[in-house]
């Protein structure tokens, strides 16, 4: 790394830190400007924006990897552009070309790169990509204008424990309506979030897990998470609802199960009455990688799954899969990996 920063990358929690440079981009007139690097970490908008009013707010969030020739990578980074243009054509936002997205968080990364962890610290570049509508408006239609920016952090485990068993409570709340936005990546359904977030930690629950919005049958999601369950019969299983947000890491973990331990892998309702069914279980996604499930309370009885003190050995088998993809270890399937060329970007970056 070129630079130093005093930073203790074994002991990074999942918080703000504030690096370098940030990527922001302005939309009017029906065209995306070039876009710029900026040192400025804070935006100026109207009062009147319909990200404050509206909620024309949608954002994505991806790592950069250092592996141990010392690269820096992205991983599926196309996937989070595809699924950010999905959540900008629900809220009637303008959508972001491919490309454009995925040189943002380059140049982003390229830029920050003495804040990548280095490899076989546990730690990640975090990069947090988001759209909001700015200008003057006032009534409820899509804004004149938009942002889109992208700032990154260094970070650690989402939850504390990392790759140790949480228990988790079933929660009396929606995330989502079933025909609304759960599907998409939306201030909105994080906002709704924070009360049954907060009730699930008073009673010392890692998080709550939200069952369908239809039914209240079937389990949806945990926390900001997807779930998934291995059956006895060496079955990967993970909740088929129009209300979940599609995570990259799930279907990534889907093909891995399927692909490299020979897994059988559905994506189907999963019912919150046979939790039985599963000897293992996960919570995934990108901030959080996966953290093993131990014990789900559910009509005042907690249900334990392989342990509540040890990781089951298939979710430590995917847990070593998947991240020996993500920092260079393992050889990846086409298309998942982006390698950032620090070396390039001479207008922005230079190594000394």
């Amino acid at each position: 790394m070129s630079k130093n920063v005093n930073i203790d990358w074994k002991n990074l929690g999942f918080s703000y830190i504030k690096t370098d440079y940030r990527y922001i981009s302005y939309w009017k007139d029906g065209n995306w400007d070039d876009g710029s690097l900026t040192e400025d970490d804070k935006l100026s908008i109207s009062v009147a924006s319909t990200a404050l009013h509206y909620g024309q707010q949608c954002f994505e969030g991806l790592k950069a990897y250092r592996t141990k020739s010392g690269k820096i990578q992205l991983f599926r980074a196309n996937e989070n552009a595809k699924r950010l243009n999905s959540s900008l054509r629900r809220l009637l936002m303008p959508e972001i070309p491919v490309d454009k997205f995925i040189d943002a968080c380059k140049d982003v990364v390229k830029a920050n790169e003495h804040f990548v962890p280095p490899y076989g610290s546990g730690g990640t570049l975090y990069i947090r990509p988001l759209v909001i509508g700015i200008g003057d408006n006032i009534g409820v239609k899509p804004a004149s204008e938009y942002i889109f920016t992208v700032f990154c952090m260094p970070v650690g485990a989402y939850f504390k424990d990392g790759m140790t068993p949480c228990n988790f409570t079933i929660t009396d709340y929606d995330r989502a309506a079933p025909l609304g936005t759960g599907a998409y990546k939306v201030g909105g359904n994080y906002a709704a979030s924070l009360v049954p977030h907060k009730l699930a930690a008073e009673r010392g629950f890692t998080d709550c897990i939200y069952l369908d919005p239809s039914t209240h049958k079937y389990i949806e999601e945990v926390g900001a998470a997807n779930f998934f369950g291995i059956t006895k019969n060496n079955e990967f299983i993970t909740p088929k609802s129009a209300s979940i947000l599609p995570s990259i890491t799930k279907y990534s973990l889907m093909y891995i199960a399927e692909k490299y331990l020979g897994m059988t892998v559905y994506e189907k309702q999963v019912p919150v009455d046979n939790l039985a069914q599963f000897v293992e279980a996960g919570a995934c996604g990108t901030a959080a990688v996966i953290t093993p499930i131990g014990g789900i309370e559910y009509n005042g009885n907690l249900h334990v799954f392989y342990s509540e003190t040890e990781v089951g050995p298939v979710t430590k088998e995917l847990y070593r899969i998947l991240c020996g993809i993500q920092f260079g270890d393992i050889e990846a399937p086409d298309g998942w990996i982006f390698e950032v060329n620090i070396w390039l970007n001479k207008k922005y970056y230079w190594k000394s």
